[in-house]
């Protein structure tokens, strides 16, 4: 019978440290989630959406992640990461928690936030939260863009509706 808590040898810790400190080096934010009992299927369907958007999603045992954290010296309180603690990372710094926001929402009862690195500063969980409302860059274009039009388009139907009067 295997032993579900075999110790991890030295070279795949090393290994471990190295693949999450490329992470933190590559990515603008990274977000942690903790999940319990997410199926295979569930973590291959969320995996599939994340990569498709440009977010890693990676697992790693926390005090070798909290061991890459520390070299890193963010600024703030590093959140608690309890259970067991995904990453979700990207270069884009909305990303990973407005994508993995998604399954959040979806999976409530196995996925929740954890806390995050967010413009060089460790956030707690309801801060990722707010990170993950914010809206894609593309969204905050064609709101502004409408912002912008709103009064000429008022103006348009004022002018419409003065010409159709004195006609």
């Amino acid at each position: 019978m295997l032993n579900k808590t075999m110790a991890i040898t030295k070279q795949k810790k090393a290994e471990i440290i190295a693949k999450v400190d490329e992470i933190l080096d590559k990515s603008s934010t990274i977000v942690f989630a903790r999940f319990t009992r997410l199926t295979v299927e569930e973590q291959s369907e969320m995996r599939r959406a994340l990569r498709a958007q440009g977010v890693g999603y990676t697992v790693a045992k926390k005090t070798l992640v909290r061991r890459s954290l520390d070299a890193k010296k963010y600024a703030g309180t590093f959140p608690a990461l309890e259970g067991e603690v995904a990453i979700a990372y990207s270069a884009d710094e909305l990303a990973p928690a407005r994508e993995l926001a998604v399954f959040v929402k979806k999976f409530p009862e196995h996925l929740v936030w954890a806390g995050g690195v967010f413009g060089g500063s460790y956030v707690d969980a309801s801060g990722i939260k707010a990170i993950a409302a914010i809206p894609g860059l593309q969204t905050l274009r064609a709101q502004f863009v409408q912002l912008i039009n709103s009064p000429r388009q008022r103006f348009a139907v004022a002018l419409s509706e003065q010409a159709k009067k004195s006609a």
